[in-house]
């Protein structure tokens, strides 16, 4: 036991050593910083919590905390929605599943950039993909990114580049089911809803509250779709927590008050993995 314990432990200490580096000592540094007034190189003052108080009164920081929950709202209902509805959908599939497998993964290899670019043509006033096809049926040509929907053209996007991943994983779930349940199913008269309603999700529960977690915590981070679509505008209608925090540190050179806004993305990504957790609280399945 002590010589496995050993092997363990040195095929364990690569992996701390790199998350270490990379991600544990710069998330405490971050924390550090966010009691600084400092542009991230020589001038650094110590500040306390006056970060913190600023950004109790930062209007703008509330409207992107706002838009960020709101755009994190979409991607849990949508994004793991039409995941789970396309997973059902391609597992009754006897022929040509690979297909569509292949087919609804295939956004997820391509970079937030490029997809990003790709719907900055879409949307496009003048020759976008949208207008074109107005134009052809002989209407007008729409602003499609204006205050009032330019959260909703962002959320598209998001929600469409990561539907396949939760697809994937939804489809594995399903898959493990094993058939004499629904053979039973089938001989107790049981109809192809309620199967899903009674078995495939009560079976998947675990798997759907992963896909809601990993959902809202990636939804928190979303940063290059919003700035190369919209850049957070117009009139700051788009901004999301990640442009904002960007904008503060790298444009602003206030990497201090930067800090402090990517504290407040972890501490409301863990508060809410944490309640989704709890509301989605299930007893471990096995079959």
């Amino acid at each position: 036991m002590k010589g496995d314990k050993l092997f363990i432990f040195l095929f364990l200490t690569p992996a701390f050593l790199i998350a270490g580096v990379f991600l544990y000592y710069p998330f405490f540094e971050n924390i550090v910083q966010s009691f600084y007034k400092t542009d991230g190189f020589f001038n650094s003052t110590f500040t306390g919590l006056d970060n913190y108080r600023r950004l109790l009164s930062d209007e703008i920081a509330r409207g992107a905390t706002l838009n960020s929950l709101q755009l994190m709202l979409y991607v849990a209902v949508f994004q793991v929605g039409i995941a789970l509805i396309l997973a059902v959908m391609v597992d009754s599939i006897k022929h040509g599943a690979r297909f569509f497998r292949t087919t609804f993964f295939f956004p997820v290899v391509i970079s937030g950039a490029a997809i990003g670019l790709l719907f900055t043509l879409i949307y496009n006033y003048r020759n976008g993909l949208l207008n074109e096809i107005l134009v052809s049926l002989g209407l007008e040509r729409v602003l499609w990114l204006t205050e009032q929907s330019s959260l909703y053209m962002v959320a598209i996007p998001t929600i469409w580049s990561y539907v396949g991943f939760y697809f994937v994983i939804f489809l594995t779930a399903i898959g493990k089911i094993p058939d004499d349940f629904y053979e039973a199913a089938t001989l107790e008269g049981i109809t192809g809803f309620q199967k899903l309603t009674k078995i495939t999700i009560p079976l998947i529960v675990g798997d759907i509250k992963t896909c809601l977690i990993l959902a809202i915590t990636g939804s928190l981070k979303i940063f290059e779709l919003v700035y190369i679509i919209t850049r957070g505008g117009p009139a700051r209608s788009s901004e999301v927590l990640g442009t904002y925090m960007y904008q503060k540190a790298f444009v602003d050179s206030n990497v201090g008050y930067g800090a402090t806004l990517a504290v407040l993305m972890v501490v409301i990504g863990l508060l809410l993995a944490f309640v989704t957790n709890k509301l989605l609280k299930s007893e471990e399945v096995t079959y």
